[in-house]
């Protein structure tokens, strides 16, 4: 069955967990989907993941519009989320409904996600009233990195965590239809998550969330550059890509890939009268 907003609330009416991963790909989304995944986000985490880039301020509408496509592909049942990449709805209320309707568009999305609290409801509301179903991100917000100065936990102090619950219940009533928390500490998750009637989605924000979500490179031990406290590598695929990689690369430097059952065969006669062509045509 199909998972859609509809979906999530439910899950979250009936007390069930929901699952959630990134994806930037095709094969990646369809392997997700048949594993039962209930949505997989187009992050913009594919900056760093996928474009090798240090942060997610460079992604472009064009790059979440063609990995989105991509996934879209792939995913018959998953809920697709596409991330609104760094100004792309920050500017004005008119560019980001503008920019979500491409991403549903052209990007064949079911949803967006946005970053932000308070200072960006009127996008959130416009964009829900458009038909777009927006999911909104707390707490540790990537796009603002360079004002957090890194990739740092967040409302861990009484002021900062009474904001967060301000923007929770102000981006629930602007209209979205979930709320990503991350890197918040697990107790304060735990009370938004009893707040709001929409689910929250956690990633470093503890086992109360009604769903989680990782970088699936993160959580496949692919991405080596960075760790964050909050992963648990769920299979080592990226030490099992590396050992396929240089046991190829051994093989074929030692000329023993490809072998003969990897090959293509000829009849003899073709053969005899190809080769003696190959004569003619050399003299």
């Amino acid at each position: 069955m199909k998972n859609t907003v509809v979906t999530f609330q439910q899950m979250k009416d009936k007390g069930e967990r929901i699952s959630m991963l990134t994806a930037y790909d095709y094969s990646t989304a369809k392997l997700q989907d048949s594993a039962g995944i209930n949505g997989i986000l187009v992050g913009d985490s594919l900056g760093n993941v996928v474009l090798g880039y240090p942060d997610t301020i460079s992604v472009t509408m064009e790059d979440m519009i063609r990995h989105g496509a991509a996934v879209s592909r792939g995913a018959e049942n998953s809920l697709v989320v596409i991330d609104m990449p760094f100004m792309s709805y920050q500017t004005s209320v008119y560019d980001a409904v503008f920019n979500a309707g491409r991403l549903m568009k052209e990007g064949r999305g079911q949803a967006v996600k946005l970053e932000g609290g308070e200072e960006v409801c009127p996008q959130i509301k416009a964009i829900a009233q458009a038909s777009i179903p927006v999911m909104a991100h707390l707490g540790l917000t990537p796009q603002s990195i360079n004002v957090f100065g890194g990739f740092k936990s967040q409302a861990k102090e009484l002021e900062p965590a009474k904001k967060l619950i301000r923007d929770a219940l102000a981006v629930q009533e602007a209209g979205a239809f979930a709320v990503t928390l991350e890197c918040v500490p697990a107790r304060l998750a735990e009370i938004v998550t009893k707040m709001l009637r929409i689910p929250t989605i956690g990633i470093g924000a503890g086992a109360g969330c009604d769903g989680q979500i990782l970088v699936y490179a993160d959580m496949l031990a692919m991405f080596s550059d960075f760790r964050p406290k909050f992963v648990k590598a769920f299979a080592n695929i990226g030490p099992a890509m590396m050992d396929g990689f240089r046991t190829y690369d051994e093989e074929v430097k030692a000329g023993t890939y490809p072998a003969e059952e990897h090959t293509y065969p000829m009849q003899d006669e073709v053969f005899e009268a190809i080769e003696a062509y190959a004569d003619e045509m050399s003299k």
